[in-house]
């Protein structure tokens, strides 16, 4: 299959005006317009047929949809080591908040130990969206059962200007308030953080709905 062409054939040109707003960091004339919910369908299509690896090696893309097909490709792939030599393979052509957060291989999962040394080396590294990537990933895989408080000073020891690992981080520290406040909140209290990340974690606390109205009055209390 000739991807590119398909993409286009699938196009919706107000989608992509609307998508280019939210993407502000690349260019409009990259982005075809093709709705999410078409590119998952094609990504389990080619994953079915087999029709897809040529694809996943023309690195890097042109078009953003093409970006985000990617993404959906690896994200169905159910081998642990393949998933992570195509991620690692992957990310440092990832140039933008959408198709780095909707890259997301289910089998990472069953695979926490094998996952967390990776998550390690994508936080130190230089890369926005690399870095971006594995705090969202840390966020969704080891909050809950597999938590440890390390995990918590992993993510908050981020230093960096960029908005988009900052929002992450800010995003990370108000899930950890919802799952495991008594850890999470040590970070505000000790006020590390700069002043943008501490007050965004504390405001996205505030309007969650996991967390009590006791303590997001407590929360308030930090804001600097």
């Amino acid at each position: 299959m000739d991807i590119t062409p398909t993409l286009f054939e699938l196009r919706d040109k107000e989608y992509a005006a609307f998508q280019a707003k939210l993407i502000p960091n690349i260019s409009s004339d990259t982005i075809i317009g093709v709705r999410t919910p078409l590119l998952r369908d094609l990504a389990k299509k080619l994953r079915k047929v087999g029709d897809y690896e040529t694809f996943l090696s023309e690195l890097p893309h042109k078009y953003f949809d093409e970006n985000q097909l990617h993404a959906f490709i690896i994200s169905l792939e159910k081998d642990i080591d393949t998933a992570l030599v195509l991620t690692e393979s992957f990310l440092p052509y990832v140039d933008n908040w959408a198709t780095c957060d909707q890259l997301s291989p289910k089998v990472f999962a069953k695979h926490k130990e094998k996952l967390i040394e990776h998550i390690k080396v994508w936080i130190a590294s230089d890369k926005t969206y690399t870095v971006r990537f594995g705090i969202g990933m840390l966020m969704q895989h080891f909050l809950d059962d597999d938590f440890k408080p390390e995990y918590i000073a992993l993510a908050t020891s981020v230093e960096s200007e960029d908005y988009y690992i900052n929002m992450m981080i800010a995003w990370f520290l108000a899930t950890a308030l919802a799952k495991q406040y008594d850890e999470a909140v040590k970070v505000l209290q000790s006020k590390k953080l700069s002043k943008w990340v501490h007050n965004k974690a504390i405001q996205k606390a505030v309007e969650s709905y996991r967390i009590t109205d006791e303590k997001k009055m407590y929360l308030k209390s930090l804001r600097v």
